[in-house]
């Protein structure tokens, strides 16, 4: 089946769950497998790549603002791991110079949420998204 940038977008969250679950696991077996049920071309993989390694190289930088974001009292300790993926590729394509509308970025960083997490955290991962798509 071919694959749209939703589902690149759901393949990059599997690849950098898994890749946190599994810290010694092989980058490329792990996309091979999550990719194996789509038919990509090369553009879809550069896209995939382009979104996983930007969280990878900036994941600092990108707790750092998820961090600022947050209300008083909390930290990204307390966030769980799908929601914190989440945040790190919705910040991630929302300061990188791409072509993607950031409320594009936004919503489709709730419809991971809807797949991966609960109706809380679509809420939260929308508000502090928000806030970082209102400063860029």
């Amino acid at each position: 089946m071919k694959i749209n940038r939703h589902q690149i977008r759901e393949s990059a969250f599997q690849v950098l769950f898994a890749k946190n679950a599994n810290k010694d696991g092989d980058l490329v077996d792990i996309k091979d497998q999550v990719l194996e049920q789509y038919d990509t071309t090369e553009q879809d993989t550069q896209y995939l790549n382009y979104l996983i390694d930007g969280v990878l190289e900036h994941e600092d930088d990108l707790k750092a603002q998820i961090s600022s974001k947050l209300k008083k009292g909390w930290s990204i300790t307390r966030l769980t791991n799908p929601d914190l993926i989440i945040l790190e590729l919705g910040t991630f394509e929302l300061t990188d110079q791409n072509d993607t509308p950031d409320n594009v970025v936004i919503n489709e960083s709730i419809e991971l949420a809807k797949t991966f997490s609960d109706d809380n955290s679509r809420k939260f991962i929308n508000g502090v998204l928000s806030k970082i798509a209102d400063e860029h």
